[in-house]
Order: structure tokens, then sequence, then C-alpha cells
């Protein structure tokens, strides 16, 4: 190693290249080295000109604690294939490259590390708690494959709170036991939890509040036992959740409210174990299948430009059924105005109806008796058919009526022929007169149902003259 490192050479301990460094225990003591051995050769050990020092071992067994805090190391450190007995310590520490990848470690303490390049910990197995808290990294982070678990931990085990990469979080398939911690961190790049298994039932699996995601962050066919919090979070790209279980029985699965995402994609996956609170967020896209959608939501004052894919309003009115706070009107106005965007004034009309209904039943009694009313005979407006059937049906009781019994002549000898059907019609339509109401006046119970038909007339052709001039706009 003392040979190696002024070199930059690799130092291969390893027998074959599938051993476990979780074996470590029966290596022979020509495969072990001491701590204190690495940091000497990292901070002062030998430098050649024309040469690019480096620390690249794999396949050794590291005794003691490999501490480099608020070190500045110049060039990489690459302990692939280790085993730590102790946690290496790099806090406030500044370095060039820290690859720990296919290790197995007790923990890792980096609290404020500032690393020129990246950190690598692909396929690294660690037994207690990772924290990068508030580290400076200017390339990007690898947790692909890696196993991270801390039986026992009140804190978090994956610590990345206020941390800045400047490219991406790439961890597709990672593994954890308890809460990762991703509060204030600013990714520059991508977030890439693709395949992950995040497990801390009954607790916060991963608390990424005000997290920034300049890119896209993926959690496609995931699994989250526990739940996810991105409250405040700002991702520019999309939130793709695609095939993914998030589980959080009796509670909030994904709490996602004041956040502002380009894209959030719920979709080919089951319906979430645990609510959806979507409160205040600010969304271009929203990609949600009605098959996804949970038992229980929280929509209050979401705004969305775009819901995909395109369905039918009655499959989308139960989601806002759900809603948990009750009867929410924005929530309505909203699926309304994404009907409208597209075109489609039949499914934003039926949204508008199931609004008055949901609403009737938040009156007291006499609201609810005329909001009933309404329902029934105009569908409260959107339904001007209904009307029109009303209206046909009033005339011909009215021309029965009549016809059966003539009203008298107001003066006799000047009045037109009567004529039952043109008699209510004019009672009937406020805006055309055929000269016969003007005319005849009824008397006793024919009175009283002259004055019904005029009445129910005035509401009737207002609701039909309104449906024909919305579909005369329309055009």
């Amino acid at each position: 190693m003392w040979r190696a490192f002024p070199r930059g050479e690799f130092v291969d301990f390893r027998e074959t290249a599938d051993e476990d460094p979780a074996d470590a225990a029966g290596w022979g003591p020509e495969r072990t080295v001491r701590a204190e051995v690495l940091r000497a050769l990292l901070l002062d050990g030998e430098r050649r000109d024309g040469e690019i020092p480096s620390m690249s071992v794999a396949g050794a067994r590291i005794t003691g604690r490999l501490d480099l805090q608020y070190a500045t190391i110049d060039h990489p450190v690459r302990l692939r294939h280790c085993h730590f007995d102790e946690a290496p310590r790099c806090y406030a520490a500044r370095l060039r490259e820290l690859n720990l990848s296919e290790s197995v470690l007790p923990g890792l303490v980096a609290h404020a590390v500032q690393v020129d390049g990246v950190v690598r910990l692909t396929r690294a197995r660690c037994h207690g708690t990772l924290r990068l808290g508030g580290a400076r990294i200017t390339g990007s982070l690898y947790l692909e494959g890696a196993e991270v678990a801390a039986p026992g931990a009140a804190e978090p085990v994956l610590q990345l709170n206020q941390a800045v990469l400047g490219a991406d979080l790439w961890a597709p398939g990672l593994r954890t036991e308890g809460q990762i911690r991703l509060n204030g961190a600013s990714v520059a790049g991508s977030l890439n939890l693709n395949g992950a298994r995040l497990g801390n039932p009954g607790n916060a699996a991963l608390d990424a509040e005000t997290l920034t995601v300049e890119g896209d962050m993926l959690v496609r066919d995931a699994e989250v036992r526990g739940w996810t919090g991105l409250r405040g979070a700002r991702i520019a790209g999309r939130l793709d959740l695609s095939y993914t279980r998030l589980a959080h029985p009796g509670g909030t699965a994904l709490r996602a409210g004041s956040s502002t995402i380009g894209e959030l994609w719920l979709r080919k996956a089951p319906p979430m174990e645990g609510a959806l609170n979507l409160r205040r967020a600010q969304l271009d896209v929203l990609l949600l299948e009605p098959a996804s959608v949970p038992e229980t939501v929280l929509l209050g004052d979401l705004t969305y430009t775009s819901l995909v894919p395109h369905e039918p309003a009655e499959r989308r009115l139960p989601m806002l059924r759900r809603e948990r706070d009750g009867y929410v009107p924005h929530t309505y106005e909203q699926l309304t105005a994404a009907y409208r965007r597209v075109g489609d004034d039949h499914a934003a009309r039926l949204v508008q109806l199931a609004k008055q209904r949901r609403h009737r039943h938040t009156l007291p009694w006499y609201g609810r008796l005329w909001g009933l009313v309404q329902d029934v005979t105009v569908g409260y407006g959107f339904r001007p058919l209904r009307a029109a059937g009303w209206l046909l049906s009033l005339l011909a009781l009215g021309s029965l009526a009549f016809a059966l019994h003539h009203p008298r002549p107001l003066k006799a000898g000047e009045a037109p022929p009567f004529h039952p059907v043109f008699y209510t019609l004019d009672l009937l339509l406020p805006v055309i007169s055929f000269g016969q109401d003007s005319a005849f006046a009824p008397h006793g119970a024919y009175q009283v149902l002259a004055y019904v038909l005029v009445l129910t007339g005035w509401i009737l052709a207002t609701t039909v003259i309104a449906g024909v001039t919305r579909t005369v706009s329309r055009q």
C-alpha cells in the first residue's frame, strides 16, 4: 500500500471477485489494515513528481476508526469491498472523491463534508446511520443497491437534510429500515429511487419537506412502508410514483401539501394504504388513474392545469366524494376547469351538477327541499332537455284543462277565437304572445292553474334558453 499510494495504483486483497466482505472475520492478518495507517497515508503519504497519488484498496479489513475530521485531502479515497470495524468519520472534511462501494460498515459520520467530485456507496451495506446532513457534493451521490439499517435507532438511518448535490442522487434499488431524511436538501439533477424498498412502518419512511429537485424524482416500482413527506417540496420535472405501493394504514401515506411539482404521476399502482394529501399543491400535470385513488384524499386548494388520462366524469367524481374534509367546492371547480380546457363541456356540466347535489346535503331542511325541486325539474339548470320535457307536459295539461273549460272573454265580441293550445303557450312562454292571454280571463281553480303555468313557464323557459345559448356559443 505504501508503494502503491504515490503512484495511484490499485491494491486488491481479495482472493475471489465474488467474496463477501461480511465474512471478514475469517480473513487472515495479511488482509488487515489499521485505520491510522490509512489516515497517515492520506494526510502525509509520499508524493512523486509526475504521479497522481490515490488511495485505491479493495478487500481489506479496516480496524480502528478512520478519522478524517476537518481534513483536506486532494486525492481520491477508494475503499471498495472492504469491511470496517468502526464507522469512518469525515465530519467537515474536504475530499476529492469518496468511494465505499460494496463495503460493509457500521455507519458513516460525514456531516458538512465537502466533496469536489462524487460519493459512491453502491451496494454498500451499512448497519448503522449514514450521516451526510449538510454535505456539499459537486457531483452525484450513488446509493444504488445499498442497504441501510439501524435497528432500534431513534434518529434517521440516512441523513441528507440540507445537503446540496451538484448532480444526481442516484439510488435505484436502495433498501432502508428506518427513516430517510431529506429535509431542505437540494438536488441539481434527478433523484432516482426506482425499485427502492423503504421501511419504517408507522412512522416516516421518507421525510423530504422543502426538498428541491431541478430534474425528475423517480420512485417507480418501489415499496414504501411508512409515510412519505413532501410538504413544501419543489420538483421541476415529474414525480413518478408509477407501479409503487405506498402504505401507511390509518394515516396519510403521501403528504405533498403546499408542494410545487411539474408532473405528478400516479399510475398502474395499487390504491394507497392511507390518505393522499395534496392540499395547496400546484401541479402542471396530474396523471391520476381512478383505480389508484385511495379511500381518503385531501385536495383543498389543489390546483392543476391538466388531468390525465381523460376519463368520463362518472369515473372522476368518486375521488371528490372521498375528500376527508367533506364538501370542498374548490375541488369541483378544478375538475370542471380541467374538462373545459380539453373541450369536454358535457363532463364539465356533470361535475357542476354533482357539486350542486353535494352542496344540497350541507343545507338546512328547507334548502335541501328547494334544491331537490331544482334537481328533479331542471337538474339545477344543467339539464335543459329535462326542462323542455316539463314544458311539454305542462302544455299538454293546460291545453286539456282549458279545452274542457274555456275561460270567458274580457270583451265579448272583440276577442279572437279561443284556442286552448295557444292560450297555454301564451301563459308558459314569457317572450311570445299569441294574443290569447290578454283576451281571456279564467276564474277559480283555472285562474290558479294559469298563475302556476306563468310562474313555472318563466323558470323552465329561461333554463331552455340558457341551454340553447350555451350550445350556440360553443359552435
